[in-house]
This record gives C-alpha cells, structure tokens and sequence, in this order.
C-alpha cells in the first residue's frame, strides 16, 4: 500500500461524503479495499505500515467516520469481531466458514432489498436484511477429520 499511489477516486469519495481528506482516512479506505471482510487490528497493521504514528483508536475512528458516511460497511459474523467491506449499496450477504472463520461474499437472488420477507414486521418498516450463512471453506473441507470438525455456527 502506497498513498503516492491512490487515485482521485479515494479523495473525491471523501469530499463528496462531507469528510475531510486526511492521509489516515486514504491509508484505512485503501486498506478496507485491499483486504475485505478484515477486523480493526488487521486495518491498523496494514495502515501502520505506510502511517508508522497511527493509533488503533484513530483506525477505530476512522472506520466510524468512513462507516457512518457509508463509504465502508461493518459486518459482525458471531463470534468475530466487527469487519469492514468497502462493497456497499448493493444487497449481498455474507458465508462464514466455521473452521477457519473465512468470510465470502454471496450475492442476494432477489436482487433489491430487502430480499426477504418476514412473517411479521411488529411496525417496522423493513429495509434491509442481512443473511450469514455458515459453512465449511474449500480449504477446511479438505482437512483431516479431527481438524475438520468445526463448531456450530452461533446463535444469534
């Protein structure tokens, strides 16, 4: 990760967010872009690296300014700690693998949000819903049958 590098697009989706362009907030968009579905201490790891005095808390606050923009979106698999994608605006979910706790992207059948209808909304007006499906990898499938074995996904 280089910020020489970035084009006007990251800068631009800044501006255009209302958010001030500043080189921690173009190190963690690049980083959320070049890793998806990673956690705060990887994006930190990855920001450190080209901003050495970068904080943790400052990666948390900007993932919270860049979420509450839209600009990145935050999912929280069970029993994961919160992670960052910057594929946003569009009706997707998420497979979790049990094993490995590797995330992928599904995309929805329904296309438009929200694609599931439940029984009943109690009032709400629904907007979105979020699906985690949960599984074995390619990778953990293949593993011996002991290390295969993986938990049940959490409840939620």
């Amino acid at each position: 990760m280089t910020l020489v590098h970035i084009s006007p697009a990251p800068r631009e989706l800044l501006r255009d967010a209302g958010l001030r362009v500043t080189a921690p907030r173009l190190a963690v968009l690049l980083a959320v872009e070049q890793a998806p579905h990673s956690n705060a201490d990887a994006l930190f790891a990855a920001v450190r690296r080209e901003l050495p005095g970068t904080s943790l808390q400052a990666v948390y606050g900007v993932l919270g300014a860049l979420t509450t923009a839209g600009l990145v979106r935050r999912i929280e698999p069970a029993t994961s700690p919160a992670l960052y994608e910057r594929r946003i605006g569009d009706n997707h979910h998420h497979v979790v693998c049990t094993s490995c706790k590797a995330v992928a992207d599904i995309d929805c059948v329904h296309g438009a949000a929200p694609c599931l209808t439940p029984s009943s909304s109690h009032g709400f007006v629904i907007e979105a819903a979020e699906v985690t499906f949960w599984g074995l990898c390619p990778r953990c499938q293949g593993l011996p049958g002991a290390a295969r074995a993986a938990s049940a996904p959490p409840v939620r």
